[in-house]
C-alpha cells in the first residue's frame, strides 16, 4: 500500500474522520495511552470504523515516518448503504440482485468476485465491515477496476443487511455445502441476493439461519471445496441463465 494511501498521527487521523474521509480501519500501537488516544477512540467509535492495537514492529512494514503509532488506511471508494440501493433498484423497475460477501479475507477473491459481479450485471456487493475484505487499491487491481464501477455497501451488522433484504422482498440464498439441495433446484426469478462465505468457515451459521433456502455446488473430485470466487460465479451465471438467457 503507497503511503498516499494512509494518514499518519493521532490528530491528523481525528480530522480526517470529522472531516468526512472514508476510511476502512486505523491501526493503533498496543501501548498507545492518554487523552488524545481516548479522544481518538470516541471519534472512531461515534463514526463506526474499525481500530485494531497492534504491536509496533506492524508499523515498519507500512513506514518509517513518525506516525505517532496511528495510521488509518484511505479506502478507495465511497461506500453506499444497502438500504438505499434496494428502493432505488426498484424505482427503476428492476428486480435487484445482489452479492453478500459473509466474512471473506483474500483480497485476490474478491477482486475476481467484483469482476464477475460486474461483468455478470449484479447490482451490489455487501460486505461487513469488520472481519472482512475491504475496498483497497489491491482489490481493485485484482478486479480489473470493476471494484470503481460497482456499488460497494459496507455494513456494521450483515445479518440485519440481510432482513433489510428479505423485508424487502429478495429471496435470500446462502451457498454451503451442509445444504440438502443443488443450486440448480432454486428458481431465481425476481429480486434474489447471494450470500458467499470465506474459504475457511464459510457463511455463519447466524446468517444461515434466516437465509430462504441453502444450496450447494455438486463435487465429484477429492478437494474439499471449490475456489469461493469460483463458487461466486457458477451461482451468478445460474441466476442470468434463469433471468436472461
Amino acid at each position: 500500500m503507497k503511503e498516499k494511501e494512509m494518514i499518519f498521527g493521532i490528530r491528523a487521523v481525528i480530522e480526517a474522520v470529522e472531516a468526512g474521509k472514508e476510511i476502512d480501519k486505523v491501526i493503533v500501537k498496543r501501548e498507545l495511552q492518554g487523552d488524545l488516544y481516548k479522544e481518538l477512540v470516541t471519534v472512531l467509535k461515534s463514526h463506526d470504523i474499525p481500530m485494531q492495537r497492534v504491536p509496533v514492529e506492524r508499523f515498519d512494514r507500512f513506514t518509517r515516518k513518525n506516525h505517532q503509532g496511528v495510521i488509518a488506511f484511505l479506502s478507495a471508494i465511497t461506500y453506499e448503504k444497502i438500504e438505499d440501493i434496494i428502493p432505488f433498484l426498484y424505482e427503476q423497475g428492476k428486480n435487484p440482485f445482489i452479492l453478500v460477501l459473509d466474512g471473506l479475507t483474500d483480497v485476490r477473491n474478491f477482486g475476481a468476485i467484483a469482476r464477475t459481479c460486474e461483468v455478470a450485471g449484479v447490482d451490489a456487493i455487501v460486505i461487513p465491515a469488520r472481519g472482512s475484505v475491504t475496498v483497497n487499491a489491491d482489490a481493485v487491481k485484482t478486479s480489473a477496476g470493476a471494484l470503481l464501477k460497482i456499488p460497494v455497501c459496507k455494513e456494521q451488522n450483515l445479518t440485519q443487511a440481510i432482513q433489510f433484504l428479505k423485508d424487502s422482498g429478495v429471496m435470500v440464498v446462502a451457498a454451503t455445502e451442509r445444504a440438502a439441495q443443488l443450486y440448480t433446484d432454486i428458481n431465481y426469478d425476481g429480486p434474489v441476493a447471494i450470500v458467499m462465505g470465506s474459504e475457511d468457515v464459510g457463511v455463519s451459521n447466524e446468517n444461515l439461519r434466516i437465509c430462504d433456502n441453502l444450496v450447494k455446488i455438486p463435487q465429484f473430485g477429492t478437494i474439499e471445496s471449490l475456489n469461493v470466487s469460483v463458487a461466486a460465479g457458477v451461482l451468478i451465471y445460474e441466476v442470468i441463465r434463469q433471468n436472461k438467457i
